[in-house]
């Protein structure tokens, strides 16, 4: 393999996650199948499947004078962009004093480093630490299931497909192997969390404990027509009470139930009285703020009650014997749907879920359902070589960070709140857009290296993030590939409960407004998990109202009545998709960055005098050339039998 083509592999979609380049009911593919490129697979299958229903592509641009044309933009504009970011970070600019206490000591060319994002500079500073439980994860499992000895027999939902205990099913565990492996897991993954948990959260654990127990109960002892409504009333109150109460500090429950104090010698000598409740939080682990970190325990915990709900409605026999399915080797969207055995929904299998060690800090969010069913049989997507390939394609990304870090202050300076009549709209419009490149990363960075922590271990949870920020044009679609697990988690524990945008009566004026209101829902949702606060909460309303235009637009300009005139439509679309752009860039920004004031400050910079406004229009022009490559990108990808909806 020469190095184009090891560098073509590594940033395929193939590499990236399989779900991409099949169908979700195409059983995910095994690593020899993997090894032939997708893109050169002109009768694949999955291909021909993804293309129903959608229009032919057409033929290909990439060589006309239109494009070479857009390729000329590209290489003036470009250089011109980052250019700008990194003159306004120099320290010579007249704004660098006020921002340069936020700038750390770099380790590139001698420059500073813009640690100031809190978020991300608590996954950076603790690398070396994760990239050691990375390490030795997998391999203690490893150690474990050598020394732990398997008991053989088969039961539950797949096993009973075998007539024979010992008869192999297609893969590489056997039926009769199949429990056996999914309880040694169980349990290592219990023992392995409990460790960490502790080291993390220390006396916490038993706070996080008792809430799994509470939900648990919910699911199991409650009537059955009750538990949805439950569910969500409790895992939504959780989330409020946590943030309210800081995490129930065992000193406020002291104080409340029992106000009696110690007194403690520190090392000079001095006495002083000390609630029993705050001696008990000073045992609160590495990272004593515990409910930061439980959001994502929240989803997983929704998501095993509701699908022990749907399991109980469940009637007529396994869906697998049913289609006659290989068990070892099910399509994603099987083994999503697919509930699970009755005796699977056990609190040791709750827990082991919920706190499954490389997924419990930022996810990638897996559905209990597919939890359980790769612990039986790993996805045959799983592959050693891709999955190196997936590292080495983390790694290149981490190093793109730091140098972004290292010569682009964006975050410093919109912390910093300087005088923004200092910079010119140019200036202005780079520090926003290279903003949210880092926020883009700073999130993609932790997903992937927890993703790949999964994948080395033997689950394959989905791909948080399809595409980089700068190729989405719209913004429906956007949210499909953006934080990916989460938006698969929402469309099918919230968006379709709420008839989603297929349910009958969703056609026409009316049916469009209620999609906008489970738009509205959905969003309400995600902001208020994100973080209790009012500026994410007007980002999850703004979502909301700037997803309307393409929405009014898809109504007013249907694509099936241009089909004798493509390319006017193409036009039609990229300028309407020039203004969709420019809005989830202004959403996000008052989300994730600056706030709104912040945000009113670098428009009115922009725009606020006469060559703003030229700028402006210059810089609409090259979003419209930014746009028309994003289409030929996608029409690329439906040549290739790949269609990714985002």
């Amino acid at each position: 393999m020469t190095t184009f083509e090891l560098i073509r592999r590594m940033y395929s979609l193939d590499t990236l996650d399989t779900r991409f380049t099949t169908t979700t009911r195409t059983p995910l593919k095994r690593g020899s199948e993997a090894r032939v490129d997708p893109a050169q697979d002109k009768t694949n299958k999955a291909g021909a499947e993804a293309r129903q229903g959608t229009t032919e592509p057409s033929p290909s641009r990439w060589k006309t004078p239109e494009f070479f044309l857009y390729y000329v933009v590209i290489i003036v504009v470009l250089p011109l962009m980052f250019n700008a970011a990194f003159e306004v970070s120099r320290a010579s600019h007249p704004n660098y004093s006020t921002y340069e206490s936020l700038l750390e000591t770099g380790w590139i060319l001698g420059r500073k480093v813009d640690n100031s994002d809190a978020q991300y500079a608590g996954f950076r500073e603790n690398l070396l630490f994760m990239f050691f439980l990375l390490g030795t994860h997998p391999l203690l499992r490893k150690v474990f299931e050598r020394f732990r000895p398997s008991n053989g027999g088969s039961s539950g939902r797949y096993a009973a497909i075998s007539a024979k205990p010992n008869e192999s099913v297609s893969g590489p565990v056997s039926a009769a192997d199949a429990e056996p492996r999914l309880g040694n897991r169980v349990v290592f993954d219990i023992g392995f969390a409990i460790v960490l948990l502790t080291g993390l959260h220390g006396v916490s654990v038993l706070k996080i404990f008792l809430i799994l127990y509470v939900n648990y109960s919910i699911a199991t002892r409650m009537p059955q027509s009750y538990i949805p409504a439950a569910t969500w009333v409790f895992n939504i109150g959780i989330l409020f009470a946590n943030e309210l109460s800081g995490g129930y500090k065992f000193a406020a429950i002291a104080d409340a139930v029992y106000p009696w104090s110690v007194t403690t010698v520190d090392g000079k000598g001095l006495k002083t009285a000390k609630n029993w409740g705050a001696m008990i939080d000073d045992y609160g682990g590495l990272v004593p703020r515990w409910e930061i970190m439980f959001n994502i325990t929240v989803l997983k915990m929704i998501s095993f009650n509701l699908d022990y709900y749907w399991s109980l409605s469940r009637s007529g026999g396994s869906p697998i014997e049913k289609k006659q399915l290989d068990v070892a080797n099910l399509s994603e969207r099987d083994r999503i749907s697919t509930p699970a055995s009755p005796h699977d929904y056990s609190f040791r299998n709750y827990v082991a879920y919920a706190l499954y060690s490389p997924l419990y800090i930022a996810g990638p969010i897996l559905t209990f359902n597919d939890y359980m069913s790769q612990l039986r049989y790993p996805a045959s997507s799983l592959d050693s070589r891709r999955t190196a390939l997936y590292g080495i394609r983390f790694l290149l990304t981490l190093l793109c960070m730091e140098f972004m870090l290292h010569f682009i202050y964006a975050v410093a300076i919109s912390k910093a709140h300087p005088a923004w009549e200092i910079y010119t709209p140019f200036q202005l419009s780079m520090l926003g857009y290279f903003n949210l490149h880092i926020i883009w990363l700073k999130l993609l960075l932790p997903w992937r290296f927890f993703r790949l922590w999964a994948l080395i271990d033997g689950i394959d949870p989905p791909e948080n993030m399809v595409r980089c920020m700068s190729d989405n044009y719209s913004a429906i679609a956007f949210w499909r590939g953006w934080h990916r697990s989460f938006n698969k988690w929402t469309v099918r524990y919230i968006y379709i409960p709420l008839g989603g945008s297929g349910a009958p009566g969703s056609h026409g004026l009316w049916g469009k407004v209620r999609v906008v209101g489970n738009f509205l829902a959905v969003f309400t949702f995600v902001a208020l998990w994100h973080d209790i606060n009012l500026k994410l909460l007007m980002w999850g309303w703004l979502i909301t109202l700037f997803v309307l235009p393409e929405i009014i637009a898809t109504v007013l300009f249907p694509r099936k009545k241009w089909e004798n005139n493509k390319e006017a439509y193409r036009v039609i679309c990229g300028i309407g998709a020039i203004g969709n752009v420019l809005m989830m860039m202004a959403a996000n920004l008052v989300g994730f960055a600056v706030g709104l004031d912040g945000l009113q400050g670098l428009v009115h910079g922009i725009v606020g005098s006469y060559s703003g406004v030229v700028f402006l229009v210059a810089a609409c022009a090259c979003l419209f050339v930014g746009v028309q490559i994003m289409f030929e990108v996608r029409e690329q990808e439906m040549r290739q039998g790949i269609h990714l909806r985002c």
